[in-house]
């Protein structure tokens, strides 16, 4: 299957309020239409997961970053220009986003990816993607394809083809806590 024929169908499947398995700048991840409740909703059931615990969303733009977030600081800014590796930033004033994506404090964690095929998807999708690792709560991150439990497998609605035959090592991505006040947190 072609790279493009992937994103499509899993484009299609996010439409329609699906949940997938996907490669992305770090981890493979489990994503879904971040402003869709119930897909989000399914996301925790899959992973076991407490909903009171965030999950992290990519993007593929600072226009887009812009549309979930009601006053993005200069400061977050600075951090992603100077990033050589993936980091995501945990920001205030979410909006535009499922309810139970947003913590309780109204913050959200938000990615941009650069990495070819999770860019294009979010490109392509037009909005923020769940992105959360692709493991059942408090076991290791799927690293690769190989690695992701046959459990989550049967669970999510499409699993894409591209980068299945990588084998290498992937991190988590650093996570920075900013807010309002100009205070800079080191989480990862």
């Amino acid at each position: 299957m072609t790279r493009e024929q992937d994103i499509k169908n899993a484009v299609e499947i996010l439409r329609r309020g699906g949940v997938i398995l996907y490669p992305t700048d770090t981890v493979w991840g489990i994503g879904c239409d971040a402003t869709n409740a119930e897909a989000v909703k399914r996301v925790y059931e899959i992973k076991q997961r407490e909903d009171s615990k965030a999950l992290i969303c990519l993007v593929d733009s600072d226009a887009r970053l812009q549309r979930y977030v009601r006053n993005v600081p200069d400061v977050a800014w600075q951090i992603i220009d100077c990033c050589d590796k993936p980091t995501t930033l945990i920001l205030d004033g979410a909006v535009n986003l499922a309810p139970n994506l947003i913590a309780e404090d109204g913050s959200i964690a938000l990615r941009i990816t650069q990495e070819p095929f999770s860019k294009e998807l979010c490109y392509r999708f037009q909005k923020a993607l769940v992105s959360t690792s692709a493991n059942i709560s408090g076991e290791p991150a799927a690293q690769n394809y190989s690695d992701i439990d046959p459990r989550l497998l049967e669970r999510v609605d499409y699993v894409c083809w591209s980068r299945r035959q990588e084998h290498k090592p992937h991190q988590p991505s650093s996570i920075i806590r900013l807010r309002p006040d100009g205070e800079v947190k080191i989480i990862r």
